[in-house]
């Protein structure tokens, strides 16, 4: 991961993205660098548009754990995400209730 990170800082500090740089940002945090992985590394993002590629991966959802087969069965499954996040939400206002009522008395009791 080490070796992509490289070329993300260079990209971001609108450096090119060669052997050279890859390897002085790897050296510089200390990394024992492999030429080969990083010609390769060159080499696979030589017609790569970064910026681009980030936005779509940051735009993407996550996939599914399971990955459902057919339609009906994703919209079951949506539901069941729907309600176990509901019932996360409600679990979380009861439970800020609890902090706030503990954390009350505690602070009585350390002032007196």
């Amino acid at each position: 991961m080490e070796y992509v990170y490289a070329a993300l800082i260079l990209n971001e500090s609108g450096e090119e993205i060669n052997e050279d740089n890859i390897t002085g940002v790897l050296e510089a945090a200390g990394v024992d660098v492999e030429e080969s992985r990083v010609k390769a590394l060159v080499a696979a993002l030589e017609d790569v548009d970064i910026e681009e590629a980030v936005a779509e991966a940051a735009a993407a959802p996550a996939a599914p754990a399971a990955g459902a087969a057919g339609g009906d069965e994703s919209e079951e499954s949506e539901d069941e995400a729907e309600e176990e996040a509901e019932a996360e939400e409600e679990a979380e206002e009861a439970g800020d209730d609890e902090d706030e009522e503990a954390s009350g008395e505690g602070l009585g009791d350390l002032f007196g």
